[in-house]
């Protein structure tokens, strides 16, 4: 069912690889709900997606630019203004890549340049598409960014090595720049700390599939879907969430506050 939440607004999402991943089911529920886009991803990500399929299905152009990169990204967002007929009023930021996780290296024994490079593509990329975007002045006031976290930012997950660290670096330049940005012109940027989920990437880490049957026990609400998490990102993009910025906003079925269920504690005194 579509509320027109999104209708006459203009966007950018980034990170859409495959049916399974948060930024396409973002896609889609903006399409649904009125908004025009361009999807974007790196050029090597575009040659392993479907991200063609979901340009036709959303009446979308795609634009490639590596993240890393601040001439890609001011391309980026000129053709964007150029192609959408005026300025951007919402982007998402979903992009992350840890070759340390890739690679099984331990957080205690993190390759360094591995480590950088994550830090680069999945924090940096944030504060380098920000800035290019204020110095166009390409963002619409009262505009809305939204970034893809995890609460392994705040608390410790063995398995998440060097991406708890990029993450927490995602959160703070969402607080810092989302200060300046909103001082500026009013445009608002928060983060979404989202359960875990299906997705290719998230399905790629060790010890994934344990974890997800442990959170989905803890979670009073069980876990947050990827399509659920579209449609609060969506929220965010809208004009109804207009006072709302340099927020990490947990979405995740009440994971985030609960301690332990009683499930667990059943599943426990059973062993």
């Amino acid at each position: 069912m579509s509320y027109n939440l999104l209708k006459g607004k203009r966007g950018i999402i980034t990170g859409a690889l495959d049916e399974n991943s948060i930024a396409w089911k973002v896609a889609e529920k903006a399409h649904e709900e009125g908004a025009t886009f361009v999807l974007t991803n790196a050029p090597i990500a575009m040659r392993m997606g479907e991200i063609k399929k979901l340009a036709e299905k959303t009446n979308s152009e795609i634009i490639p630019a590596d993240a890393t990169i601040v001439e890609e990204l001011t391309n980026l967002f000129i053709k964007s203004q150029e192609v959408l007929g005026g300025k951007i009023d919402f982007v998402l930021h979903s992009i992350g890549m840890s070759v340390n996780i890739r690679k099984n290296i331990p957080y205690t024994e993190l390759n360094y340049d591995y480590f950088i490079k994550g830090i680069d593509v999945s924090a940096f990329s944030l504060h380098k598409m920000l800035s290019v975007a204020k110095k166009l002045d390409a963002i619409s006031e009262w505009g809305s960014v939204v970034a893809l976290t995890y609460m392994a930012a705040q608390r410790t997950y063995p398995f998440y090595t060097d991406m708890a660290d990029i993450k927490a670096m995602l959160e703070s330049i969402t607080r810092s720049f989302g200060y300046h940005y909103g001082l500026d012109k009013k445009v608002r940027i928060n983060t979404v700390s989202q359960s875990p989920t299906k997705t290719t990437a998230g399905s790629g880490i060790k010890g994934f599939g344990d974890f997800y049957d442990y959170a989905d026990k803890i979670a009073p609400l069980g876990n947050a879907s990827a399509e659920a998490c579209a449609d609060y990102c969506i929220t965010l993009f809208s004009d109804l969430t207009k006072m709302v910025t340099m927020q990490n906003l947990y979405h995740d079925g009440g994971y985030s506050t609960t301690g332990i269920s009683s499930i667990v504690m059943e599943q426990l005194g059973k062993s």
